[in-house]
């Protein structure tokens, strides 16, 4: 960071800061600024309630693929979970007494979405827009993240489909599928999740598949009552739990660098257990290397599969009728619902917001070649800006809660900074986060998320803006 910017007034209270989003990654910087003793803080919520992409995404089956131990804060581990992989609300229900326990409810301004972020030189503040509305702040921490915008299918025809349909992220929960024809877009994460919620009731599910995933089985299990005893009577117990999750991740890094033949065979021999017709086998087995997409971890994927009700398409889709579905070989398909799997707008990181920064610099004009920034956090001539889960900070490896607790940190310090020494502002210097991105953008150069597969990982150009391709500890 340079600090050579002129000196701010000196108050009591310290810099203010605005916190977008109250998800994991606001409600973790809210908590660590607190820590510190500040308190000029508020949290700008698009939403009616806290949660972020665990409220957002309500599908059936929903839920974590990071054993708990590791999706949760590590200053607050909570001894009575009952299983080691959680659903979606559990973890909303995990955030939202958090959010009591250290008092942020009031610091919370719900249904405001910043659109809008301008940086003032002269008095050192950001000014904030939400509609009609206008906010000041010194510091801005965004942490408003990479799966909560869904993204539509350019398709044909979409909105002419007379039956009822829907985007994984935002599911229909009163449309009752008991004997309903499904056509399923995609499979992704959320599919493979709530495909075979949904295939326990339907009458057909049709997936529509551009590729094929790697889905390796997850080691559920329910916690015995004596263990969950001893992290109540010994808490101390659940960090040494979360530290063996910890470096597990960590020499699993590895294999994003080195031959995925051995993922290979554990997700093709999972496959055979339960499919065996030879041509659904051909069209569900990659042709890619496991970890060029996100790997995919469930038990209950691989057995729907093996439904005789459940079948797999992979022709392309060239429009959408009323009825239902036609594929560019000219067959057509009935159905009653249609159920969009095809995820988020991860690489347009901050989504639709206008954000200018010195002498007006706009954000997208420095991100015309992909996003990037220092360390994933900080971008030069944007000061007082702070990212988290931002660019190359996604991981393929180990847990995303670790990495926002770092960042949390790592701002936390930054606004103790500005207020020690009575700085206007800081902003990281164009050299440093130069180096910083080549170095991001080898370690990517050299494993497998730049293979040559299309991913969420990637812009179309080929550039890995969303993933950290090294150790968590460098």
């Amino acid at each position: 960071m340079a600090y050579d910017a002129p000196a701010r007034p000196d108050t009591a209270e310290g810099p203010s800061v605005a916190i977008l989003g109250a998800g994991v990654a606001g409600i973790c910087t809210a908590i660590k600024l607190k820590a510190k003793g500040f308190t000029n803080f508020t949290i700008y919520e698009k939403a009616a309630e806290i949660g972020g992409t665990w409220r957002e995404n309500t599908y059936p089956g929903c839920s974590c693929d990071v054993p708990l131990h590791m999706y949760q804060f590590s200053f607050d581990m909570r001894p009575d979970w009952t299983k080691k992989f959680v659903s979606s609300a559990d973890i909303k229900a995990y955030l939202e007494s958090v959010v009591g326990k250290y008092g942020l409810r009031a610091h919370i301004r719900f249904n405001t979405e910043i659109d809008d972020a301008r940086f003032d030189e002269q008095t050192g503040l950001w000014t904030l827009k939400s509609g009609g509305e206008t906010f000041e702040a010194n510091v801005v921490a965004a942490g408003t993240g990479q799966l909560h915008r869904p993204v539509w299918p350019n398709i044909k025809g979409r909105d002419s489909f007379a039956g009822d349909s829907w985007h994984s992220a935002q599911w229909n929960h009163a449309v009752d599928l008991k004997g309903k024809r499904i056509a399923v877009i995609g499979n992704g994460a959320s599919a493979i999740q709530f495909v075979p919620e949904i295939a326990k009731e339907a009458a057909s599910v049709t997936i529509f598949q551009r590729s094929a995933s790697w889905v390796l089985p997850r080691p559920q299990r329910e916690f015995y009552g004596w263990e969950r005893a001893i992290y109540k009577a010994l808490p101390w117990t659940m960090n040494i739990q979360r530290w063996k999750i910890y470096w597990f991740g960590e020499l699993l890094f590895r294999t994003f660098h080195t031959s995925g033949d051995a993922l290979k065979k554990m997700g093709i021999d999972e496959m055979e257990l339960y499919v065996s017709d030879p041509e659904k086998k051909r069209k569900l087995t990659p042709d890619y290397e496991p970890g060029c997409k996100r790997v995919l971890f469930a038990n209950d994927w691989w057995p729907a599969m093996g439904m005789e009700h459940v079948d797999v398409v992979t022709e392309g889709i060239e429009e959408i009728v009323p009825t239902g579905i036609r594929t560019v070989d000219g067959k057509s398909r009935d159905f009653d619902i249609v159920v969009y799997g095809t995820g988020f707008d991860t690489t347009h990181f901050l989504g639709p917001m206008n954000l200018k920064g010195l002498a007006g610099r706009d954000l997208k004009d420095a991100w015309k070649t992909g996003a990037e920034a220092h360390h994933g956090m900080t971008v030069s001539g944007f000061p007082n800006f702070f990212m988290l889960y931002g660019p190359n900070t996604n991981l393929g490896h180990n847990s995303i809660i670790f990495m926002i607790e770092c960042q949390a940190n790592y701002i936390a310090q930054c606004v103790e900074k500005l207020k020690k020494d009575n700085l206007l502002y800081m902003d990281v210097k164009p050299e440093a986060q130069r180096a910083s991105n080549e170095a991001v953008q080898a370690d990517n150069a050299n494993s497998v998320f730049a293979s040559g597969c299309t991913s969420w990982y990637k812009t179309e150009s080929g550039k890995v803006t969303n993933n950290w391709a090294n150790y968590t500890f460098k």
